[in-house]
Protein backbone atom coordinates (compact mmCIF):
# COMPACT_ATOMS: atom_id res chain seq x y z
CA UNK A 1 0.00 0.00 0.00
CA UNK A 2 1.18 3.53 -0.78
CA UNK A 3 0.31 6.85 0.85
CA UNK A 4 1.10 10.44 -0.04
CA UNK A 5 0.46 13.72 1.71
CA UNK A 6 -1.19 16.10 -0.78
CA UNK A 7 0.13 19.64 -0.27
CA UNK A 8 -2.37 21.05 -2.77
CA UNK A 9 -5.35 20.06 -0.60
CA UNK A 10 -6.90 21.97 2.28
CA UNK A 11 -9.70 21.40 4.78
CA UNK A 12 -12.74 23.57 5.55
CA UNK A 13 -14.97 22.74 8.51
CA UNK A 14 -18.68 23.50 8.72
CA UNK A 15 -20.27 22.92 12.13
CA UNK A 16 -23.36 23.87 14.10
CA UNK A 17 -26.82 22.43 14.68
CA UNK A 18 -28.01 23.46 11.21
CA UNK A 19 -24.83 22.50 9.33
CA UNK A 20 -26.24 19.40 7.62
CA UNK A 21 -29.34 21.08 6.21
CA UNK A 22 -27.34 24.21 5.36
CA UNK A 23 -24.83 22.28 3.24
CA UNK A 24 -27.45 20.03 1.70
CA UNK A 25 -29.26 23.06 0.31
CA UNK A 26 -26.10 24.32 -1.39
CA UNK A 27 -24.02 21.46 -2.83
CA UNK A 28 -24.52 18.75 -5.45
CA UNK A 29 -24.15 15.75 -3.15
CA UNK A 30 -26.64 14.47 -0.57
CA UNK A 31 -25.15 15.51 2.77
CA UNK A 32 -27.97 13.77 4.67
CA UNK A 33 -26.29 10.45 3.84
CA UNK A 34 -23.02 11.35 5.54
CA UNK A 35 -21.76 9.79 8.75
CA UNK A 36 -18.31 9.43 10.33
CA UNK A 37 -16.06 7.13 8.31
CA UNK A 38 -18.01 7.74 5.09
CA UNK A 39 -17.33 10.31 2.39
CA UNK A 40 -19.12 11.89 -0.55
CA UNK A 41 -17.93 13.74 -3.64
CA UNK A 42 -19.61 17.01 -4.54
CA UNK A 43 -19.29 20.63 -5.59
CA UNK A 44 -20.53 24.11 -4.94
CA UNK A 45 -21.78 25.57 -8.21
CA UNK A 46 -22.56 29.01 -9.53
CA UNK A 47 -26.25 29.76 -10.16
CA UNK A 48 -25.39 29.08 -13.83
CA UNK A 49 -24.37 25.53 -12.95
CA UNK A 50 -20.58 25.84 -13.23
CA UNK A 51 -18.14 24.48 -10.66
CA UNK A 52 -16.92 26.99 -8.08
CA UNK A 53 -15.12 24.31 -6.06
CA UNK A 54 -15.28 20.52 -6.03
CA UNK A 55 -14.48 18.54 -2.91
CA UNK A 56 -14.75 15.39 -0.84
CA UNK A 57 -16.71 15.70 2.38
CA UNK A 58 -17.06 13.58 5.50
CA UNK A 59 -18.67 13.94 8.92
CA UNK A 60 -16.28 14.24 11.86
CA UNK A 61 -16.98 11.98 14.85
CA UNK A 62 -17.95 13.61 18.13
CA UNK A 63 -14.47 12.96 19.52
CA UNK A 64 -13.15 15.37 16.89
CA UNK A 65 -15.81 17.99 17.56
CA UNK A 66 -18.38 16.80 15.04
CA UNK A 67 -19.35 18.90 12.05
CA UNK A 68 -18.41 18.34 8.43
CA UNK A 69 -14.89 18.36 7.01
CA UNK A 70 -14.45 19.40 3.40
CA UNK A 71 -11.33 18.13 1.58
CA UNK A 72 -10.87 20.75 -1.15
CA UNK A 73 -8.14 22.43 -3.24
CA UNK A 74 -6.03 24.39 -0.77
CA UNK A 75 -5.85 27.34 -3.15
CA UNK A 76 -9.66 27.58 -2.97
CA UNK A 77 -10.13 26.79 0.73
CA UNK A 78 -10.43 30.36 1.98
CA UNK A 79 -12.60 31.42 -0.95
CA UNK A 80 -14.85 28.42 -0.31
CA UNK A 81 -15.07 29.27 3.39
CA UNK A 82 -15.92 32.86 2.51
CA UNK A 83 -18.58 31.78 0.01
CA UNK A 84 -20.19 29.42 2.52
CA UNK A 85 -20.09 32.24 5.07
CA UNK A 86 -21.87 34.47 2.55
CA UNK A 87 -24.65 31.90 2.14
CA UNK A 88 -25.17 31.16 5.84
CA UNK A 89 -27.18 34.35 6.59
CA UNK A 90 -28.86 33.54 9.92
CA UNK A 91 -28.24 29.79 9.82
CA UNK A 92 -26.75 28.40 13.03
CA UNK A 93 -23.48 27.28 11.46
CA UNK A 94 -19.81 28.14 11.76
CA UNK A 95 -17.32 27.95 8.89
CA UNK A 96 -13.56 27.61 9.44
CA UNK A 97 -10.58 27.19 7.12
CA UNK A 98 -8.43 24.57 8.89
CA UNK A 99 -5.87 24.21 6.10
CA UNK A 100 -2.97 25.50 8.21
CA UNK A 101 -3.48 22.75 10.79
CA UNK A 102 -5.18 19.88 8.93
CA UNK A 103 -4.32 18.36 5.56
CA UNK A 104 -5.05 15.33 3.40
CA UNK A 105 -3.25 12.01 3.02
CA UNK A 106 -4.25 9.77 0.10
CA UNK A 107 -3.66 6.01 0.38
CA UNK A 108 -4.11 3.44 -2.38
CA UNK A 109 -3.20 -0.07 -3.57
CA UNK A 110 -4.76 -1.75 -0.54
CA UNK A 111 -6.82 -1.15 2.58
CA UNK A 112 -5.49 0.44 5.77
CA UNK A 113 -4.38 -1.99 8.46
CA UNK A 114 -6.01 0.40 10.95
CA UNK A 115 -8.53 3.05 9.93
CA UNK A 116 -7.89 6.41 11.64
CA UNK A 117 -10.88 8.39 12.91
CA UNK A 118 -10.83 10.84 10.00
CA UNK A 119 -10.44 8.23 7.24
CA UNK A 120 -12.92 7.36 4.50
CA UNK A 121 -12.93 5.52 1.18
CA UNK A 122 -12.66 7.82 -1.84
CA UNK A 123 -16.21 7.82 -3.23
CA UNK A 124 -15.22 8.74 -6.79
CA UNK A 125 -13.51 5.48 -7.80
CA UNK A 126 -12.54 2.49 -5.67
CA UNK A 127 -9.10 2.47 -7.33
CA UNK A 128 -8.35 5.85 -5.70
CA UNK A 129 -8.34 4.16 -2.30
CA UNK A 130 -8.66 6.18 0.90
CA UNK A 131 -8.51 9.73 2.19
CA UNK A 132 -7.20 10.47 5.68
CA UNK A 133 -7.38 13.95 7.19
CA UNK A 134 -4.30 14.65 9.31
CA UNK A 135 -1.68 17.36 9.94
CA UNK A 136 1.26 17.39 7.53
CA UNK A 137 3.67 16.72 10.41
CA UNK A 138 1.96 13.40 11.15
CA UNK A 139 2.07 12.05 7.58
CA UNK A 140 4.81 9.51 8.28
CA UNK A 141 3.20 8.40 11.54
CA UNK A 142 -0.17 7.90 9.84
CA UNK A 143 1.45 6.02 6.94
CA UNK A 144 3.14 3.68 9.43
CA UNK A 145 -0.13 3.21 11.32
CA UNK A 146 -2.06 2.13 8.24
CA UNK A 147 0.78 -0.01 6.90
CA UNK A 148 1.65 2.12 3.88
CA UNK A 149 4.86 3.31 2.25
CA UNK A 150 4.96 7.12 2.28
CA UNK A 151 5.73 8.37 -1.24
CA UNK A 152 5.80 11.72 -3.02
CA UNK A 153 2.52 13.37 -4.04
CA UNK A 154 3.58 13.02 -7.71
CA UNK A 155 3.04 9.26 -7.36
CA UNK A 156 -0.56 9.85 -6.34
CA UNK A 157 -1.05 12.30 -9.19
CA UNK A 158 0.20 9.67 -11.65
CA UNK A 159 -2.25 7.17 -10.14
CA UNK A 160 -5.11 9.66 -10.36
CA UNK A 161 -4.39 10.36 -14.03
CA UNK A 162 -4.16 6.66 -14.87
CA UNK A 163 -7.50 6.17 -13.12
CA UNK A 164 -9.04 8.91 -15.27
CA UNK A 165 -10.14 11.31 -12.52
CA UNK A 166 -9.72 15.02 -13.38
CA UNK A 167 -8.22 17.67 -11.11
CA UNK A 168 -9.50 21.23 -11.09
CA UNK A 169 -7.05 23.86 -12.25
CA UNK A 170 -5.29 21.38 -14.53
CA UNK A 171 -7.94 19.33 -16.30
CA UNK A 172 -10.65 21.98 -16.14
CA UNK A 173 -10.93 25.56 -14.96
CA UNK A 174 -13.03 26.51 -11.96
CA UNK A 175 -15.87 28.82 -12.89
CA UNK A 176 -15.81 27.57 -16.48
CA UNK A 177 -16.86 23.90 -16.36
CA UNK A 178 -20.15 22.12 -15.80
CA UNK A 179 -20.20 18.98 -13.59
CA UNK A 180 -20.95 16.72 -16.56
CA UNK A 181 -17.87 18.01 -18.40
CA UNK A 182 -15.64 16.85 -15.53
CA UNK A 183 -17.49 13.52 -15.22
CA UNK A 184 -18.93 14.35 -11.81
CA UNK A 185 -22.11 12.54 -12.84
CA UNK A 186 -20.03 9.39 -13.46
CA UNK A 187 -17.91 9.83 -10.32
CA UNK A 188 -20.86 9.93 -7.90
CA UNK A 189 -20.56 13.68 -7.41
CA UNK A 190 -24.11 14.74 -8.32
CA UNK A 191 -27.22 13.40 -6.61
CA UNK A 192 -30.08 13.79 -9.05
CA UNK A 193 -32.74 12.73 -6.54
CA UNK A 194 -32.02 15.18 -3.71
CA UNK A 195 -33.69 18.54 -3.17
CA UNK A 196 -32.65 21.89 -4.54
CA UNK A 197 -29.11 23.22 -4.50
CA UNK A 198 -27.32 26.12 -6.19
CA UNK A 199 -27.20 25.51 -9.96
CA UNK A 200 -29.49 22.48 -9.83
CA UNK A 201 -31.79 23.57 -12.63
CA UNK A 202 -28.98 23.75 -15.19
CA UNK A 203 -27.41 20.45 -14.12
CA UNK A 204 -30.76 18.63 -14.12
CA UNK A 205 -31.54 19.96 -17.59
CA UNK A 206 -28.21 18.66 -18.91
CA UNK A 207 -28.90 15.28 -17.34
CA UNK A 208 -32.40 14.88 -18.74
CA UNK A 209 -31.89 16.30 -22.23
CA UNK A 210 -28.94 14.13 -23.18
CA UNK A 211 -25.19 14.03 -22.81
CA UNK A 212 -22.79 16.91 -22.33
CA UNK A 213 -21.02 17.75 -25.56
CA UNK A 214 -17.72 18.18 -23.70
CA UNK A 215 -16.19 15.41 -21.59
CA UNK A 216 -12.94 14.59 -19.80
CA UNK A 217 -11.32 11.46 -21.26
CA UNK A 218 -8.12 9.47 -20.81
CA UNK A 219 -5.54 9.74 -23.55
CA UNK A 220 -2.36 7.84 -24.38
CA UNK A 221 0.73 9.90 -25.21
CA UNK A 222 3.60 9.06 -27.53
CA UNK A 223 6.58 9.80 -25.28
CA UNK A 224 5.81 13.46 -24.67
CA UNK A 225 3.76 15.54 -22.25
CA UNK A 226 2.01 18.62 -23.64
CA UNK A 227 1.38 21.40 -21.15
CA UNK A 228 -2.14 21.61 -19.71
CA UNK A 229 -4.20 23.83 -21.98
CA UNK A 230 -2.41 22.81 -25.20
CA UNK A 231 -4.94 22.55 -28.02
CA UNK A 232 -5.95 19.17 -29.40
CA UNK A 233 -6.52 19.19 -33.15
CA UNK A 234 -8.26 16.87 -35.59
CA UNK A 235 -6.48 17.93 -38.75
CA UNK A 236 -6.54 21.70 -38.34
CA UNK A 237 -9.81 21.77 -36.39
CA UNK A 238 -9.71 22.35 -32.59
CA UNK A 239 -11.49 19.54 -30.74
CA UNK A 240 -10.28 19.94 -27.17
CA UNK A 241 -7.46 20.80 -24.77
CA UNK A 242 -4.89 18.76 -22.90
CA UNK A 243 -5.08 18.41 -19.14
CA UNK A 244 -2.65 16.81 -16.69
CA UNK A 245 -0.17 14.14 -17.80
CA UNK A 246 2.15 11.58 -16.26
CA UNK A 247 4.36 9.36 -18.37
CA UNK A 248 2.29 8.12 -21.28
CA UNK A 249 -1.02 8.73 -19.52
CA UNK A 250 -2.97 11.94 -19.76
CA UNK A 251 -6.39 13.53 -19.47
CA UNK A 252 -8.06 15.77 -22.01
CA UNK A 253 -11.21 17.86 -22.23
CA UNK A 254 -12.72 17.13 -25.64
CA UNK A 255 -15.74 17.95 -27.76
CA UNK A 256 -17.21 14.46 -27.97
CA UNK A 257 -19.08 14.97 -31.25
CA UNK A 258 -16.08 16.47 -33.05
CA UNK A 259 -13.71 13.76 -31.84
CA UNK A 260 -16.20 11.03 -32.80
CA UNK A 261 -16.40 12.50 -36.31
CA UNK A 262 -12.60 12.57 -36.52
CA UNK A 263 -12.25 8.96 -35.39
CA UNK A 264 -14.92 7.79 -37.82
CA UNK A 265 -13.19 9.69 -40.62
CA UNK A 266 -9.75 8.32 -39.78
CA UNK A 267 -8.40 11.79 -38.90
CA UNK A 268 -5.63 11.57 -36.26
CA UNK A 269 -5.70 13.67 -33.11
CA UNK A 270 -2.62 15.75 -32.35
CA UNK A 271 -1.44 18.04 -29.57
CA UNK A 272 1.74 20.05 -29.81
CA UNK A 273 2.30 18.55 -33.24
CA UNK A 274 2.41 14.92 -32.06
CA UNK A 275 -0.22 12.20 -32.25
CA UNK A 276 -2.31 11.29 -29.21
CA UNK A 277 -4.78 8.44 -28.87
CA UNK A 278 -7.92 7.98 -26.79
CA UNK A 279 -7.52 5.26 -24.19
CA UNK A 280 -11.15 4.20 -24.72
CA UNK A 281 -12.26 5.34 -28.18
CA UNK A 282 -15.37 3.15 -28.14
CA UNK A 283 -16.74 5.24 -25.27
CA UNK A 284 -16.70 8.32 -27.52
CA UNK A 285 -17.94 6.53 -30.61
CA UNK A 286 -20.89 5.05 -28.73
CA UNK A 287 -22.02 8.42 -27.34
CA UNK A 288 -25.39 9.52 -28.79
CA UNK A 289 -25.22 12.46 -31.20
CA UNK A 290 -27.77 14.44 -29.20
CA UNK A 291 -25.84 17.01 -27.22
CA UNK A 292 -26.46 19.94 -24.92
CA UNK A 293 -24.33 22.86 -23.86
Amino acid sequence: MKAAFLPDRGVVKVSGIEARDFLNGLVTTDVTLLHPGFGRFGALLTPQGKITADFLITEAPSGHGGGFLIDCPRALAQALADKLGFYKLRAKVAVENLSDSLGVLAAWDGDPAIKPDLAFADPRNTALGWRILAPAGLAQKVADLIGAELVDSAAYDAHRIATGVPRGGLDFMYGDAFPHETNMDRLHGVDFDKGCYVGQEVVSRMQHRGTARTRTVRVVLEDFSPEPGTAILAGDKPVGTMGSTSGRNGLALIRVDRVADALQGGVPLTSGGLVIRLAEPDDVLSTPKQTVA
